[in-house]
């Protein structure tokens, strides 16, 4: 059965090959998480219903077992063959997932039934945002938590990421754009709980090596266009003002 829809545009062959690769799961999926992590204000929920939206090939699962110890994890994808390799993965990690072929758009998920929502690096893909956050927002429980990394317009939108990706481009946004686009959904956060990384591979233009080099100093947070933010967004406890 397929779940392909219209509401996302799918990856390339090489973005399909790089999301299984070494530096992905290293450099991009553990880095991201960590820092996910390290941005909640509060503890973390005790074993949670972790929710992973757009789980890809299931190599963030791993990761977010040592992050968060969920006594339930879920796997949510609309592609049959990372679905296929997702299970895959969980076996080889000796790992229970939930495994649901559903796209972000219409989460096959019942209301307020997920603590923890991942969503890395897919929301660029989506092409209806506004209704993917929306589902977001109604699986989650009162008090639950998005856990939101993204790429921006910045980064999707500089000719090397053109050249071997495949994105909408028209539903790009800045990282002050994805941030607004969660506060209207409901979502409440403060400054701690956002961040920007700078990190090498967000900067595609050169990749950061005219700084590694010392060619170029690296702007200062404030004066550079950011390429990455990453935000742990808390939905208000029920009859919370």
């Amino acid at each position: 059965m397929s779940y392909l829809s219209d509401n996302y545009v799918e990856e390339t062959r090489f973005g399909f090959w790089f999301l299984r690769s070494h530096t992905w799961q290293h450099h991009v999926l553990r880095v991201a998480i960590n820092d996910l992590r390290g941005l909640f204000s509060e503890s973390l929920p005790s074993n949670p219903v972790l929710l992973d939206a757009g789980c890809g090939q299931g190599k963030s699962f791993q990761y977010l077992r040592q992050a968060f110890a969920p006594q339930r994890l879920i796997g949510v994808d609309a592609d049959p063959q990372s679905l296929n390799l997702s299970a895959e993965e969980a076996a080889r990690q000796g790992m229970t997932v939930e495994l649901i072929g559903s796209d972000c758009a219409t989460l096959n998920v019942p209301d307020a039934s997920v603590d923890l929502l991942f969503c890395h690096q897919t929301f660029h893909h989506l092409v209806e945002q506004d209704q993917a956050l929306a589902e977001f927002y109604r699986v989650l429980k009162p008090g639950g938590y998005l856990l939101f990394a993204e790429s921006t317009e910045a980064y999707i939108d500089t000719w090397v990421i053109r050249w071997l990706f495949r994105h909408p481009m028209h539903v790009q946004k800045s990282a002050a754009g994805y941030l607004e686009m969660i506060r209207q959904q409901g979502f409440e956060f403060g400054p701690q709980n956002v961040s920007y990384p700078y990190l090498w591979w967000s900067r595609a233009t050169d990749f950061g090596l005219l700084e590694r080099f010392g060619l170029r100093k690296a702007k200062p947070f404030g004066q550079r266009e950011e390429t990455l933010v990453n935000v742990v967004a808390r939905k208000p406890l029920e009859g919370a003002v």
